[in-house]
């Protein structure tokens, strides 16, 4: 059995010192996934995006990040998990600072997107690096700080983001980046030892293109379909067309990938069997569906409704990364002694209750201190859901396929994200732009009938146009009125807007608790936990 002091003198490097390098690549991935969310008004306002333009911000990232994880864990192994570390922090560096240059929404939906396939290339590499520095009986303690950093980064992103908007500008939440990647590729080269596998894998390029593509049509179809009344986009190409195509992709992919199994497959469905590794595949899908889609429509709605600074915002949200912090190590005390189906159940229902209490608080001219209560419930809830998450689907998996496993366990948590901030955004675009027509009706009736019909008819059209949502906007373009009227059709289409997103934040923030819902019932449909005391009293029988 190896311990650390032998695999230093063998690599030059301590372990410990390694792993914080790696870390430092994989906390800027997982700060990325939500520290844009907080500045989605300013940069909105800022490169004139619109609301659907917003969402591809978010989602182009996580997008590229889903479909690319399986893939770029292959290239680790083919040309070494260090080359691929230090090449994808590279273009993640890269693509941060040209985030932070460019001026129009397309320019930077671009920029996310590569940015997502930096993320994509270093995020697998310190697993398979990790194994390599540490026997097996340190890797637990190696994994926690990994699953820690990366918790740590997601949740901090909000108040990350709120202090960089308020201080410097949006810019600096990508600008942000650009020294601590710098000083993680050079901490890499000297620091992270080139460990090789010593096996070779195959690159399923019909697989990653069948995947990629569907993905990539079924969240444009979802994203997109407000704006185009889920019609025609161009030519005979319309909604339903693309969005059927991504689901005939999916399933082509699915049975491409049932006829490999005997080779190497991107998914290895023999690992299904397990009926929780099965069940948590839904439950890390359902989680990270949750946790990047309740975000965005939050985020905006603290700035945009309730006139908050983006830090004032970060500062409402940290609640739940400081309940995260405390709560984390003793519930996974809990987990080790009493095991991991109890805390996830109580978990998610904590979760589904937080959300369900920021429905019951939101409204407009609410109090930042209404929503305390309820973060610290989610924060709670997320503390005791990750971590058994994880614990319980890996349980039963045999070694050779920990891998695997630990891929589409990771794979299936990014495509949730995808999908979360796919329809989140879709439900949120549908209702706003219904609640935006009924608000400019009931609330312009004393305005001269020709300057009402003005505004009723750029609201009804806003969904079409663009829904405006940055700091101050109204959620439409406004037409040219008479220097009288002006300030009074500001006022009240300021109030239309208000009370029109209040209303679409209900439905948006209720999907978020019906997807909870269902992963409680995976959970309860999981195995019950054989605690320790349990097996040892098994033990002595067959003995």
């Amino acid at each position: 059995m190896r311990n650390i002091a032998p695999l230093r003198r063998e690599t030059g490097v301590n372990p410990w010192i390694a792993l914080t390098v790696l870390n430092l690549g994989l906390f800027m991935v997982s700060l990325d996934v939500t520290i844009v969310n907080v500045a989605i008004p300013q940069l909105a306002d800022g490169i004139n995006a619109s609301l659907d333009q917003a969402a591809w911000v978010t989602n182009a990232y996580v997008l590229a990040l889903a479909v690319l994880l399986v893939t770029t864990g292959r290239l680790g192994d083919i040309f070494g998990p260090k080359p691929v570390f230090l090449a994808g922090t590279a273009v993640f560096t890269t693509a941060s600072a040209v985030c932070g240059m460019v001026d129009t929404p397309s320019a930077l939906i671009g920029a996310r997107a590569l940015q997502g396939v930096g993320a994509a290339l270093l995020t697998p590499q310190p697993l398979t690096i990790v194994t390599g520095l540490f026997p097996p009986e340190r890797r637990g303690s190696a994994f926690a700080v990994n699953g820690i950093v990366g918790g740590l980064g997601t949740l901090a992103g909000p108040l990350a983001g709120g202090l960089l908007v308020t201080h410097l500008s949006w810019r600096w939440v990508f600008y942000a980046n650009v020294p601590v990647g710098a000083l993680a590729i050079a901490a890499t080269l000297y620091l992270v030892p080139d460990l090789r596998t010593g096996r070779r894998h195959r690159l399923d390029v019909k697989g990653v293109t069948l995947a990629s593509v569907g993905l990539l049509a079924v969240t444009f179809g979802i994203t997109e379909g407000q704006r185009y009344a889920w019609g025609r986009v161009w030519s005979f190409v319309t909604i339903p067309l693309i969005l059927l195509l991504g689901a005939l992709l999916l399933a082509v992919f699915g049975w491409q990938q049932a006829r490999t199994q005997r080779r190497e497959p991107l998914l290895l469905f023999t690992l299904f069997r397990d009926r929780d590794f099965a069940l948590m595949i839904g439950v890390g899908l359902g989680l990270q569906f949750v946790f990047i889609g309740y975000l965005l429509p939050f985020a905006i709605y603290l700035q945009s409704v309730l006139g908050m600074s983006p830090l004032q915002a970060g500062l409402v949200t940290a609640p739940s990364a400081v309940a995260n912090i405390v709560a984390s190590p003793v519930l996974g005390r809990i987990v080790d002694r009493r095991g991991a189906r109890g805390v996830l159940i109580c978990g998610l229902l904590a979760f589904a209750t937080g959300i369900a209490m920021l429905i019951g608080n939101a409204g407009v001219g609410q109090s930042r201190w209404a929503f305390i209560p309820a973060m610290l419930v989610i924060g709670l809830g997320i503390s005791a859901t990750f971590s058994p998450m994880i614990t319980k689907a890996m349980a039963a998996i045999p070694q050779q396929h920990a891998g695997a496993a630990s891929g589409m366990l990771n794979t299936s948590r990014q495509l949730g994200a995808v999908l979360g901030g796919g329809l989140i955004a879709a439900v949120l675009q549908n209702r706003l732009a219904s609640a935006l027509r009924d608000q400019a009706v009931a609330r312009t009736a004393g305005l001269p009938a020709g300057v009402r019909a003005e505004l009723v008819a750029a609201f009804t059209g806003a969904s079409r146009g663009g829904l405006q949502i940055g700091a101050g906007q109204s959620g439409a373009k406004l037409p040219a009125l008479p220097a009288s009227l002006a300030a009074e059709a500001r006022r009240l289409s300021g109030q239309v807007y208000q009370h029109a997103y209040v209303a679409a934040l209900f439905p948006t923030l209720l999907l978020c608790v019906g997807v909870l819902a269902v992963t409680v019932l995976c959970a309860l449909a999981a195995h019950r936990d054989r605690l320790p005391a349990e097996q040892g009293i098994e033990a002595t029988q067959l003995s």
